[in-house]
């Protein structure tokens, strides 16, 4: 019976094709709008959480700030060893140095940022090195002209497939020999800041051949997920208020940035949109399906006759309801299969566009392919109804 009833379904929407594909419309945008915007609301998340990774994981970044009027104050190496002596869950703290600078080789020259790191830095923050290697404790020691580039620095200045391992550059008036290509990370630092466009240099070298001081623009403190994160951003707060001799009544001249808690809020909060405006694009399902129960009264009223002779020949008031809720169903599934299909599409061509890595969702997919099929048997069941309430000797009489 079912299969007889699909079948007489398919007949009848091929009957009106245009008809059919206008009246799922509705159905269509709604189910490719919510899925697109939930597929971008993941590709946005998931750019916003690798940008962040790029920073470490499980890491504060601690940076001066200025506080009162007063000018940002720098770190020195003694708030360093106090934070590895007195911070308990540290796993590592290192400091870095930061100078715009133009690096120079072979007649090209760019414009760059010199880090002044330590090995680890390296660690705290996840930096990688494709090819060659890392400071040894000497070159550390001594802060060597030595130096690892940015894949930025390489694809700009160096030629393409030939090693940049052992050559030599200048940053402004600095000659270093290069000794490592670092792995490429993702976009970071903000307003299109490129994490890759870095050349790492020992610190001691940065402080002495650059900035000309010891000072410390920031800290890194990379620190073990099995410690309360929120208890230890206090101890921090206690420890360099203590050692910047900050009164009770003044404000830190200092900000703590936690890696984990601002990946878990942008999250949220981009998770909370996502679902707003995937439920305003979801009103359009419900006028899709108040499209369908109007067709699908205009068809119960055209085939007033047909339903007279099949019941005046033996068919069932079930069998009547079940072939006109069939053809809603089945209109309601095909919208939503359309539907699917086009917000791939958008999908894919809106994140190319916005340089966003594209999130599919199976579980979205499914379930607005499922509720668009609900909605065809909620919106479909009153003229169903209504066709199999009819009686056949008033039908047959209808013109």
């Amino acid at each position: 019976m079912f299969g007889t009833t699909l079948l007489l379904a398919f007949r009848e929407i091929q009957r009106h094709l245009m008809r059919s594909f206008l009246t799922t419309l509705g159905i269509i945008i709604g189910v490719s709008a919510v899925i697109t915007m939930v597929t971008l609301g993941n590709g946005v998340t998931a750019s916003i959480r690798e940008e962040i990774s790029s920073l470490g994981s499980n890491v504060f970044i601690v940076f001066p700030q200025q506080a009162d009027g007063r000018p940002p104050r720098p770190f020195k190496d003694e708030d360093v060893r106090a934070v590895r002596e007195q911070i308990a869950g540290v796993t590592a703290v290192a400091g870095q140095v930061t100078k715009s600078v133009n690096a120079i080789y072979n007649g090209q020259d760019w414009q760059t940022t010199v880090e002044g790191i330590s090995n680890a830095f390296m660690d705290a923050r996840g930096i990688g090195i494709d090819q060659g290697r890392r400071f040894t404790a000497a070159e550390e020691q001594s802060g060597a002209n030595v130096c690892i580039i940015g894949p930025s620095i390489y694809e700009e200045i160096f030629v393409s497939g030939v090693s940049p391992l052992g050559e030599r550059m200048r940053l402004d008036d600095v000659s270093c020999t290069v000794i490592g290509l670092a792995a490429s990370r993702s976009q970071a630092g903000g307003q299109g800041q490129d994490a890759d466009n870095a050349v790492f240099m020992p610190i001691k070298n940065v402080q002495r051949r650059f900035t000309g001081n010891d000072d410390l623009g920031s800290l890194v403190v990379s620190y073990d997920p099995a410690y309360d994160s929120k208890k230890m951003q206090e101890g921090l707060v206690d420890l360099f208020r203590e050692r910047r001799l900050l009164q009770p009544e003044q404000v830190n001249d200092f900000n703590i940035l936690d890696t984990a808690q601002v990946n878990e809020t942008i999250g949220a909060v981009v998770g909370q949109l996502t679902i707003g405006v995937a439920a305003i694009a979801a009103i359009s399902l419900v006028v899709g399906g108040v499209g369908i129960m109007n067709i699908m009264l205009v068809s119960v009223t055209e085939r007033t006759r047909e339903i007279g002779i099949r019941m005046a020949i033996g068919a069932l008031a079930r069998e009547v309801r079940m072939q006109f809720l069939t053809e809603a169903v089945v209109l309601c599934c095909f919208g939503g299969l359309v539907g699917i299909l086009l917000a791939l599409g958008l999908s894919i061509l809106i994140s190319s566009i916005a340089d966003l890595p594209f999130a599919f969702d199976p579980f979205i997919n499914i379930l607005s392919f499922a509720i668009s099929a609900l909605i065809g048997v909620v919106f479909g069941y009153f003229p169903a109804r209504r066709a199999a309430a009819l009686d056949p000797i008033e039908a047959l009489r209808r013109e």
